[in-house]
């Protein structure tokens, strides 16, 4: 089995959410010491086609907050990044879903991207693709804040593991 130091986020394409969600939280762990700062980040998607680049509004507003996207090629999900990752992180209930009954998910830490921010808020994030700015900087900010918990988790679990 090969270690787990991989963070992955999933959406269904690879070309919106999952790419900026890896790109957010591997900016965030540059600041973290050892050995978050170790971890690595990764994206995929359930229904990707692999081999497409990131959408370009995407590009767009992680560019806006100082993060290239630019060079990001689609993925589709496989066993195997499973099998490398501490955590996987989905963008909606649906992507969860498939990713528990369509692979042997063979880590415990299997939750959406929102999951450890407080009751009440919503914890989905919403595909924007195909739709205006506004929504990639909705889908972006809601990731942003979901990043410090997401951090929060990590310091307290990786060190265990």
């Amino acid at each position: 089995m090969p270690a787990r130091n991989v963070i992955t986020f999933v959406c269904t394409a690879n070309v919106c959410r999952s790419p900026m969600a890896q790109r957010l939280l591997a900016h965030a762990l540059k600041a973290e010491v050892e050995p978050l700062r170790s971890l690595q980040t990764a994206s995929a998607g359930i229904s990707a086609y692999g081999g497409d680049a990131a959408s370009l509004n995407s590009i767009k507003v992680l560019e806006s907050v100082g993060i290239d996207l630019r060079d990001h090629v689609s993925q589709r999900l496989t066993q195997d990044l499973i099998d490398q990752s501490f955590a996987i992180f989905g963008m909606t209930a649906t992507h969860k879903l498939l990713i528990e009954t369509g692979f042997n998910v063979t880590s415990p830490h299997l939750y959406l991207m929102r999951e450890f921010l407080p009751n009440g808020v919503e914890k989905e994030i919403v595909d924007p693709y195909g739709l205006n700015i506004a929504e990639y900087v909705a889908a972006r900010d809601a990731m942003v804040e979901a990043i410090p918990s997401i951090l929060e988790f990590l310091r307290k679990e990786y060190k265990k593991s």
